[in-house]
Formats: structure tokens, C-alpha cells, sequence
């Protein structure tokens, strides 16, 4: 994506170079130039029509070449685009991807528009695909914890703490055991909110009340924001201006969203965003795929499984390390963990067994270096 936006930003800008330098302004300024010579000296009639006609030629080839210029890039632009993002998906579509699973699907579906807070769309969809008669229906429990959640989500769009820091001090143990750093966040938004308001006492006891617990962990950002308390008529401008900053509140949210979800064993996106997403940057890759494939008149495999190939993630679809293993070429699991080797290469168990025949006294090459290695001194290795 990165070289059509370079393309588009330098198309965009000789656009704009173009509408700075109106080529009817050049023309109009060349007219009022003849205009102004015949008006000074009747005389030159003849010369300055000779010449106006050369000149307004002259500024016509060049407006000429400047758009033949630009429709030139245009249609580059264009044609880069045809052949980067095809139109035929079929190819990398496998048809048969969802048999034997719409129960989980619809199930899947009927979650998201709880999990988005359209609780009425997502009852009407379970209902209309009969997800309770195949015993999938969201629990009462669960969409109950949502609603709460999105209760929460509304009062901190309006800049009311309350009922987040109520729900923070409830679950105070479980945001300790995951390190969260919500409550204090919460309070710190709180106290800044006082200053603002400039209510000075109110927010220094506040600060006394609810820092304290946090003080060994958040020590420097609690001196700083005391300190900054001297300047209450005006952070904004002060050292401290960066306390305030506007997107805080949206983080806040996302911290706090985050945090409801893993405490109820649940990831913060909802399973069919992320498969979504992740489906649709790895579309471009499956399709080029899909097409050699299909060139070469070839299978990758009768068993449904996708090429190995590298499709790279935005940061915020990585949730933990993958190993592969370089031998078998399967991805490790708990049962088939990857193990190192004395001399620092990994392969996973499975591959291991094979290469020391099942016994751990036997000794056998590395395939990647000139090693020999016995399986008792691998070691299990964790990412």
C-alpha cells in the first residue's frame, strides 16, 4: 500500500501545481498583454496580433503537454491498481471452508453484535437461525456482563468516572494479577478532572485518599502530578501540558475494554473482527497463491490446508509467537512443543523423536549443522 500512496501523493500534488497555475489565467494574461501594447501603440497592430498568436500557441503546447502529463500518470496509476488488486477472489475462496460448521458460525455472528453492543440485532439473528434449538444460544450471564460493560463505555464517552472506578475497585484482585494499571489511570483522569475545574482542596484529597496504593509502582507520575498542580490555571501550557492531552479519555476506554474482557476469559476484539481482518490482508498473498497454483496446473494438498507461505500482520493481530518447525514444517503446539538442540538450533518434539529414533541416548546429526547431539540435552523452549 505504501507505493500507491507515494503514486497518489505526487499525481495529487502536480494536480494541485496545475490548478495554482491556471492555464486560463496564463491565457487571459497573455491577450491582456497584446491588448495593452496595441492600446499604447495603434500602430503595432500588426506586429503584436503576430506575436499574441505565436504566444497563446506557445502557452497551448505547454497546457497540452502538462495534461497529456498528468492523464499519463493517471492512467498508470490506474493500471497499477487493476493489476495489484484483482478482481476475481474465486481462486483463493475455498466453497467448501464452512461445511459441517454454520451452527459455530452462526453462533460466532449471533456473538459479535453482542460483543458491538447491538444486543437486539444480535437476539433477533439467534433467534431467526435458531442458534438455542442447537444448544449455542449466548447465555443470559454473558450478555448481562456486556451490557454492563457498554453501560460503562457510555458513562466514560461522557467523561463520568463513576461507574468504571466503581467496577476497577470490585475487581481490584484480578486487574493486581494482570498488572493493570486501569484504576490507577482512573483516579489519576479524576484528579486532573478536579484541577481543571479548579477545585484545588478537592483534588489534593483525592489525591491523598487514592494515590497511596499506587505510589510504589507510579511513584514519578504521582510526583508529577501533584506538581503540577501549581499550575492549575493553565497545564495546557505549562511542563505538564502532556497530562491532559486529548486523546486520554479514548485510551482509557480501550484500557478499560481491554481489561473487562480478559478478566472474563474473553479476547478485547471479537473472533469474527479479527478473522475478518486478518482474512483481508492475507487475501492479496492468497490470490497471487491461488494463481501459480493454477498455473503451474498443480495442488498444494488434498487436505484442505493452506501453502506455507509468509503473511505479514499489523501488530494488533500478532497475539504471541509461532513457531514452525523448520524440519516438519508444522507449527508448534503443547503436545509438539519445539525443543533446542545442544548447538542452538529448534526443531519441534515430534521431528526430534524421529531424528534420535525414540531413543534419548542415540546419537545423531543436526540437520542444519555438522553437530551430533543426543535428544536428553534438548531443551524445551518457550516464546
Amino acid at each position: 500500500m505504501e507505493s500507491f500512496i507515494k503514486d497518489y501523493d505526487k499525481i495529487l500534488k502536480r494536480q494541485r501545481n496545475l490548478e495554482t497555475d491556471d492555464p486560463l489565467d496564463r491565457l487571459i494574461a497573455v491577450v491582456n498583454e497584446a491588448k495593452e501594447k496595441i492600446r499604447a501603440d495603434p500602430s503595432s497592430v500588426k506586429t503584436s496580433l503576430a506575436t499574441l498568436d505565436s504566444s497563446l500557441s506557445a502557452v497551448s503546447n505547454g497546457i497540452s503537454e502538462e495534461q497529456k502529463e498528468l492523464q499519463s500518470a493517471l492512467s498508470k496509476y490506474s493500471k497499477t491498481i487493476d493489476k495489484k488488486f484483482t478482481g476475481d477472489m474465486m481462486g483463493a475462496i475455498n466453497p467448501h471452508a464452512f461445511d459441517n460448521k454454520e451452527k459455530m458460525l452462526r453462533n460466532t455472528i449471533a456473538m459479535h453484535f453482542i460483543r458491538q453492543g447491538n444486543f437486539e440485532i444480535g437476539d433477533t439473528f439467534a433467534k431467526a437461525s435458531r442458534c438455542s434449538e442447537a444448544g449455542l444460544e449466548v447465555s443470559d450471564s454473558m450478555r448481562n456482563q456486556f451490557m454492563e460493560m457498554f453501560d460503562i463505555v457510555a458513562a466514560l464517552k461522557e467523561n463520568n468516572l463513576e461507574p468504571a472506578l466503581e467496577w476497577a475497585t470490585r475487581h481490584r484482585s484480578g486487574l493486581e494479577k494482570r498488572s493493570s494499571t486501569l484504576e490507577f489511570k482512573l483516579h489519576r483522569q479524576r484528579y486532573l478532572q478536579l484541577l481543571e475545574a479548579q477545585q484545588l482542596l478537592e483534588a489534593i484529597a483525592y489525591a491523598r485518599k487514592n494515590f497511596g496504593s499506587s505510589g510504589s509502582r507510579h511513584t514519578q507520575e504521582i510526583l508529577r502530578l501533584m506538581c503540577c498542580s501549581i499550575y492549575m490555571h493553565r497545564i495546557e501550557s505549562s511542563p505538564y501540558a502532556d497530562l491532559i492531552t486529548s486523546n486520554t479519555n479514548s485510551d482509557i476506554q480501550h484500557m478499560f475494554t481491554r481489561d473487562f474482557c480478559s478478566l472474563i476469559g474473553l479476547s478485547c476484539d471479537s473472533p469474527l473482527y479479527v478473522s475478518v481482518t486478518v482474512g483481508t490482508q492475507a487475501m492479496p498473498t492468497m490470490i497471487k497463491m491461488a494463481s501459480i497454483i493454477k498455473a503451474k496446473k498443480t495442488e498444494w494438498s488434498q487436505q484442505s490446508e493452506l501453502p506455507p507461505v509468509e503473511i505479514n500482520l499489523t501488530d494488533d493481530t500478532k497475539f504471541h509467537s509461532i513457531f514452525a518447525c523448520p524440519v516438519s514444517k508444522e507449527q508448534a503446539s503443547e503436545e509438539n512443543p519445539p525443543m533446542m538442540m545442544v548447538c542452538g538450533h529448534v526443531v519441534c518434539k515430534e521431528s526430534l523423536q524421529k531424528l534420535c529414533r525414540g531413543s534419548s541416548s542415540y546419537r545423531f546429526k543436526c540437520p542444519y549443522c555438522p553437530s551430533e547431539l543426543v535428544a536428553s540435552q534438548a531443551k524445551n523452549v518457550y516464546f
